[in-house]
This record gives structure tokens, sequence and C-alpha cells, in this order.
């Protein structure tokens, strides 16, 4: 399987690939098996300390 090339996809399915590989996002997280992006999702991602 080869590199993702967003030319190759429609807006809707390049949206969807951005958000499965967005920590900020619900997708990201039920994707790997959580119900929904949790609360600490930051700690747990290792986010900014700002």
């Amino acid at each position: 399987m080869g590199r993702y090339n967003g030319n190759d996809h429609s807006k809707d399915e390049n949206d969807n690939h951005s958000d499965q590989l967005n920590p900020n996002n619900d997708t990201y997280w039920t994707d790997r098996g959580y119900d929904e992006r949790p609360d600490d999702w930051e700690d747990a991602y290792g986010g900014d300390d700002e």
C-alpha cells in the first residue's frame, strides 16, 4: 500500500483522513477504541504545557 495522496480522494475523504490523525479530534480517539476524546487527552498525548 502506497502513501496517502490527497489528490486521489474527495474532500470528505481527505477531511476524514486528517481527523483520524489529529488527537484534538474525537475521530482520532474513537478509531483507537475510546468512546470519545478523553478530558485529559493533552496529558495522555503529551500536549503543550501552556
